[in-house]
């Protein structure tokens, strides 16, 4: 119960910054001026793209310019929440604007449980003071709902249905349920892009049984390769459908390139090409620097302690966006999804000699950034804005 009233309190905090901000919000093209909140939560940006979805299913063929260039398109987007909230739509009679974000947040609230329950498996298995061991998995979850993205959670996006799939899937494999991981990393997969850093996870996973003093048989080798083998399927499975009904080829990754500014996909190089639009020459100096600072944060000996499924969730996880991400605003809604990093900073607050003043100062300064999320980046100031 401490954990639900923890991610409903949040989540209220949450909606009265929307209510707010949606008073100061000027007519667009989603929403008329001063919207209520379900029509804030449930029509903003892409929530728009998920809601033609839900209503009106994926286009035959691809659509395209003058020039020929695929345009933006609802097959860059995933189909199990809007199909979620179709289904609830159909039993309820309840409109998009209604079930979508009351959706998300009862997902959610979900996820909040799930990633309580794997903290604190996690923890329980290192030999930390009984404070740590005790309060890590609740403050996570204070520290992960109150964060700057964490309004996400209660709109009509699909963060809440993946961070409940990846902390699903990442408790499964600890507890060494295999079939119920199987059928989780099917749905991470027709949820967001995010399957291919669940291979890490199963093949970690599997090194770590194997330098375990427990049996680790013949049909656990054969189980663990196989979800590795399935999280691979998984992260291709949305491409490969999008190229078959559409009849093109790389049909996903040129929806995908109408969005970037290359007009590709094109690995690694777009933080190079933001950082010097951004710096100029200082772009490698400093992109370098936040490379070094990332191998610092993840080869923390916290994040480490959490066990290996967790520590390469995370280290998969931020790997991949790199790989694949063009940098932008966007970042910060998508590192939601490395929750296992809560974790380790709430272990080490809580192992630290003022626990309570770092505790207040981290959900203060979480508030604000959802604030600014929020005001700056969810709130569009026409014609146009940074995409939240």
């Amino acid at each position: 119960m401490q954990t639900l009233a923890v991610a409903l309190g949040a989540r209220l905090l949450s909606a009265v910054v929307f209510v707010v901000v949606a008073g100061t919000q000027a007519e667009n093209l989603w929403t008329p001026a001063h919207p209520s909140y379900l029509d804030y939560t449930g029509t903003m940006w892409d929530a728009t793209w998920y809601r033609q979805i839900a209503e009106h299913g994926y286009p035959a063929t691809l659509p395209v310019g003058l020039d020929g260039r695929v345009l933006q398109n609802r097959w860059a987007f995933f189909p199990l929440f809007p199909s979620l909230v179709r289904a609830v739509m159909t039993v309820t009679g309840g409109t998009w604007v209604v079930v979508a974000p009351l959706v998300a947040l009862a997902l959610g609230l979900a996820a909040m449980l799930v990633v309580h329950a794997v903290v604190a498996d996690a923890v329980q298995a290192v030999d930390v003071p009984d404070r740590v061991r005790r309060w890590t998995p609740l403050l996570t979850v204070a520290l992960l709902s109150t964060s700057a993205s964490a309004p996400v959670l209660q709109v009509a996006y699909t963060e809440s249905t993946a961070l409940l799939g990846v902390a699903t899937a990442l408790l499964a494999l600890r507890r060494r349920r295999y079939g119920v991981a199987a059928i989780v990393i099917v749905a991470v997969g027709l949820t967001r892009a995010v399957a291919l850093p669940l291979a890490v996870v199963v093949l970690a996973h599997g090194w770590s049984r194997m330098r375990s003093t427990t049996p680790f048989g013949r049909r656990g080798q054969a189980a663990v390769a196989g979800l590795a083998l399935l999280a691979v399927a998984s992260g291709f499975a949305w491409p490969t459908i999008t190229a078959q009904v559409t009849g093109v080829p790389g049909a996903y990754e040129l929806t995908q390139g109408a969005w970037r500014a290359r007009g590709a996909v094109v690995p690694l190089l777009p933080w190079l090409d933001i950082g010097r639009w951004l710096l100029g020459g200082w772009a490698v100096p400093v992109l370098a620097g936040l490379a070094a600072l990332t191998v610092v944060g993840l080869s923390s000996r916290w994040l480490r302690r959490l066990g290996a499924e967790l520590h390469a969730w995370v280290v998969g996880y931020v790997l991949y966006l790199v790989a694949v991400l063009e940098p932008g605003t966007s970042l910060v809604r998508f590192a939601i999804l490395a929750f296992p990093a809560w974790a380790a900073i709430s272990a080490r607050v809580l192992a630290s000699r003022r626990p309570r003043r770092w505790t207040v100062l981290l959900v203060v300064l979480g508030v604000v950034g959802q604030v600014a999320w929020v005001g700056l980046l969810w709130r569009l100031v026409p014609p146009s804005g940074w995409p939240p």
